[in-house]
């Protein structure tokens, strides 16, 4: 009878699931798509990949040596953000680019505010949009068979045509991870069978922006079609904004959270001077977690509500 009134410190319920298997899933999960990419890109592509992820490796390991931290590389975090934030660039970038982005990632938006679990916004794309804000040029040319083009959403918004099964098997010029919706879903359905993520998130998301661009862009299914696979819309929805640390833990917040994506990257798109969006909408986003969790945090059991 003693052994049943035995009391222990919370939480009662733990998994066996760590940040480390987490985050090697993750790093599986995006393999389809760098495979990918690098496929279709070349070996340059392979060298931003692998330059990207060494930088946030080191940037990590360096700042916990000199600040006499716990060194947490081993936790495959370091290696997703690398591997995120490399495949969210043009496949000829030059590698000092993504190296520097590499060290704002890791240095200043993950460690400075007290390392994986305390950064207010995902680490890869806060670097991305620093990257796209001070090298436009560089970060906005894009290369495909040797030579140089538009995105297809930017040849969208100029009034011309895509070719929607282009852009779904991945044919088209764009980011290194981003281009192959067909390799991202792979990745993505590898997720959601892990029990990494749930499809809250993702699905309203991508619902939510394919009914405002239907609704303030153009009535028509092939121009819905190519908002929904192109941009890094598939990318973002699936592996960057289910990061756990950024996102809402509530169910009702995380349909919320998709829904403002949705709208935020619909507005950037239909009404901004940019094509894409998918990486604003997300970090400015993250910024409003804590509001959302607020307002959505449900009712603790027994909570005597207000009286009328």
């Amino acid at each position: 009878m003693s052994k049943l009134l035995n009391v222990s410190s919370s939480p009662h319920v733990r998994s066996h699931e760590n940040t480390q298997n987490i985050m090697m899933d993750v790093a599986i999960a995006m393999l389809p798509a760098t495979a990918f990419g690098v496929f279709q890109f070349g070996f340059h592509a392979l060298l931003v990949l692998i330059v990207t992820i060494a930088a946030c490796v080191l940037s990590e390991y360096v700042f916990e040596k000199i600040t006499k931290r716990t060194c947490t590389v081993r936790d495959f975090s370091a290696v997703v953000t690398g591997m995120i934030l490399a495949l969210n660039m043009p496949p000829e970038i030059p590698l000092w680019i993504p190296v520097l982005g590499s060290v704002f990632a890791i240095v200043v938006v993950k460690q400075l505010y007290g390392g994986l679990g305390q950064n207010f916004m995902n680490p890869a794309l806060a670097a991305r949009c620093f990257l796209l804000i001070s090298f436009t040029g560089k970060m906005s040319t894009f290369t495909l068979d040797g030579w140089s083009g538009a995105t297809p959403l930017a040849v969208l918004k100029s009034g011309g045509t895509v070719d929607v099964a282009a852009m779904f098997f991945g044919k088209i010029p764009g980011t290194i991870g981003e281009v192959s919706v067909v390799a991202l879903l792979i990745g993505a359905a590898y997720l959601v069978y892990r029990q990494v993520i749930t499809l809250r998130i993702p699905v309203t998301y991508i619902l939510t922006t394919a009914v405002f661009v239907f609704i303030f862009g153009q009535h028509d299914l092939t121009y819905v079609l190519a908002q929904v696979c192109g941009g890094g819309l598939i990318f973002g929805a699936f592996f960057m904004a289910t990061d756990y640390v950024t996102s809402p833990i509530t169910p009702a917040g995380q349909i919320v959270f998709g829904i403002l994506l949705g709208v935020l990257t619909g507005l950037f798109r239909i009404f901004g001077g940019s094509a894409e969006g998918v990486s604003y909408a997300i970090i400015i986003s993250n910024l409003l977690v804590p509001l959302i969790e607020r307002v959505t945090l449900p009712k603790a059991f027994g909570k005597e509500g207000k009286k009328a």
